[in-house]
């Protein structure tokens, strides 16, 4: 039986998490979470899986939660919360399944505790990927990829010697709006954005795919879960998200994982590895029912995103941290539809154009940074 504590359960990976562990409870038994402001479904949740701590984000919330809960459960609120629910000791592995840069202390908190990382919150590895790195190497402790991208080379590298890795490639369906040129998007609406052909995610990062800007932070991420240069990370298109990513060896060997679009199995891979469990799903991947499966070469013009990753995670340092600051304030005007979808991009380069990266940020000076973005992006709406 394998304790797991699941920041982030009422978002997209954190129900999805709480589906395995569903239909393998001789295997897996939730002993601590944190929610989001949908406090319905959360209680649904704790009185489901009956956790002994739920972190909740405002008092606001606890104060909803707090008459609710089973008698055993404690509810805690705040970054201290997340803190507290990441370092349960009743837990062997945390699953970091929430939106943005809060997942980062949590991280870091769990890794000194000698948690298992099952990590989906990319923004952790963009924001301060030498810094959890290092602390898991320090800890002994396993970063264990849940996005499918990443997995999908995770399991390429299995048995792998990574000095004979030519390059990483990973897949991109390239969004809500692969079939439209940049002057079909100017006057794109949200509802558009938001209809994404192949994956059921949350809305952040829904306009993340659509923008390219997710797979840019993958890039980014993959360099430091696999500790491979920018320039052996490659992008290709491809609309069928059955290739999941490859891996090319120096030989010409192309390894890659191919499987339907369910994120359930990266997520079960995580918590499994390095052994695997029966499928939560009963779709099989069929190729003679797909027929055909499409690529095409990445255009940076078209995806701009991508571009402004590629050269702020090349520069490195606290540049990473603006890129994420930027567009996570940017997605969240698109949503309220305060500004254009290409102004999104606008916005993220009007940010780093006025950075100077500081090349070996501490803790303190990314979450300075980070402080810093966020702000010029509000200030730059008025």
């Amino acid at each position: 039986m394998k304790h797991i504590s699941l920041l982030g359960a009422t978002g997209s990976i954190g129900t999805q998490t709480l589906d395995v562990i569903r239909k393998h409870p001789d295997h897996f038994k939730l002993v601590s979470m944190s929610v989001g402001r949908n406090i319905d479904l959360a209680l649904k949740q704790v009185h489901e899986f009956l956790p002994n701590l739920v972190s909740v984000q405002t008092r606001e919330d606890y104060d909803k939660l707090i008459h609710d809960v089973p008698s055993h459960t404690k509810v805690v609120y705040g970054e201290e919360g997340l803190v507290e629910v990441a370092t349960d000791p009743k837990s062997e592995t945390l699953v970091n399944a929430v939106l943005g840069s809060v997942g980062l202390s949590p991280t870091l908190a769990a890794i000194k505790e000698r948690k298992a990382i099952a990590i989906a919150n990319k923004e952790t590895l963009v924001t301060a990927g030498h810094l959890v790195t290092t602390a898991a190497k320090e800890f002994g402790v396993p970063l264990l990829p849940v996005d499918s991208e990443h997995s999908a080379i995770f399991q390429a590298l299995n048995g792998e010697k990574i000095t004979e890795v030519e390059k990483l490639i990973l897949t991109a369906s390239g969004g809500s709006f692969r079939e439209r040129s940049r002057n079909d998007l100017k006057d794109v609406t949200v509802r558009e954005a938001l209809n994404h052909p192949n994956w059921s995610m949350g809305a952040k990062i829904t306009i993340d795919s659509a923008t390219m800007m997710n797979k840019g932070l993958e890039v980014i991420e993959a360099r430091w879960l696999f500790d491979i240069p920018y320039e052996k990370i490659d992008v290709v298109l491809h609309k069928e998200s059955i290739i999941h990513s490859m891996v090319e060896y120096i030989d010409g060997s192309v390894i890659a994982q191919l499987g339907t679009p369910d994120m359930r199995v990266p997520i079960q891979y995580a918590l499994t590895y390095p052994n695997r469990l029966e499928s939560i799903s009963n779709e099989r991947l069929n190729l003679w029912e797909l027929g055909t499966l499409h690529f095409s070469k990445l255009d940076l013009e078209r995806y701009r995103c991508m571009a402004f990753a590629y050269e702020a995670g090349k520069i490195g340092g606290t540049m990473p941290t603006v890129l994420n600051a930027a567009n996570e304030i940017a997605v969240a005007y698109f949503l309220d539809n305060k500004l254009s979808f290409l102004q999104i991009e606008a916005k993220i380069e009007q940010a780093l154009e006025r950075h100077h990266a500081i090349s070996k940020p501490t803790l303190e000076d990314i979450v300075a940074v980070d402080a810093e973005t966020r702000a010029f992006i509000h200030s730059s709406m008025k």
